[in-house]
């Protein structure tokens, strides 16, 4: 038997796919969870019941780009470290980027490239570790640090809720800043997708969300395509 027939058969084993799916189980049962408190919280603070609706589908509606962005990167890893590691480590960390990284740095550590022949079991096991090591840092920092941020940033703003409006702005705009000056280092298709993203999510906010509000909840993931088909365009025409 192969290395990679080997690294198939135990990678994508039945009992593996069976504790995969018990980490899976328990984040679906935290997100419940979390849907039953928010719903609690609104009715003692006395807000209109609409206001999470509108705010759930507005995050249901966003999230099908990056979830598509996943997906494809999922079904990569899934020939190389197997289904139900891939399953796993997507399901609750969602980088799909960062995970295909940390499997690539395991890999490299063991002086192989992912899913070649050289690649063996303890490559994978290396690559196992690699991500879950990866994962670990985030987990430690967000129970370490949460507790003290909001305390951090009552000082910051000092009890001014303009003032933090402000700051929660200023900081949204630096991370989406970050992140697309990331990608428009790659070329110029991303260029054009994060431009086109851009100008639209502009005029739908300022013109056409205004005369259709109902419109406003699907803004982004209306700019979001919009992106993609410039960049699919370019890609297709113009390259």
């Amino acid at each position: 038997m192969s290395n990679i027939e080997q690294v198939q058969q135990v990678s994508n084993s039945p009992i593996l796919w069976l504790l995969c799916g018990v980490t899976v189980v328990i984040s679906a049962i935290q997100t419940v969870l979390y849907m039953r408190q928010c719903s609690k919280t609104t009715r003692a603070a006395g807000l209109d019941p609409k206001i999470p609706k509108e705010a759930f589908r507005v995050g249901l509606i966003s999230a099908i780009g990056p979830a598509l962005g996943v997906f494809i990167v999922m079904v990569g890893l899934m020939a190389s470290i197997g289904g139900p590691m891939a399953w796993l480590r997507l399901s609750i960390i969602g980088a799909a980027a960062t995970e295909l990284s940390a499997a690539n740095i395991g890999a490299e550590a063991c002086g192989v490239t992912l899913g070649t022949e050289q690649y063996t079991l303890i490559c994978l096991a290396v690559s196992w570790f690699t991500m879950a090591l990866n994962g670990a840092g985030w987990l430690l920092f967000t129970g370490v640090a949460t507790p003290s941020l909001e305390t951090l940033r009552n000082k910051v703003s000092g009890g001014d809720m303009k003032w933090l409006v402000v700051l929660s702005g200023a900081c949204s705009l630096g991370i989406f800043g970050y992140l697309n000056a990331g990608e428009i280092l790659k070329g110029m298709g991303n260029t054009l997708a994060v431009l086109a993203g851009a100008v639209s999510m502009v005029l739908l906010v300022k013109t056409v969300c205004k005369k259709y509000p109902k419109l406003m909840e699907y803004s982004l993931g209306i700019a979001m395509i919009i992106g993609m088909i410039f960049a699919l365009g370019y890609d297709q025409l113009l390259k």
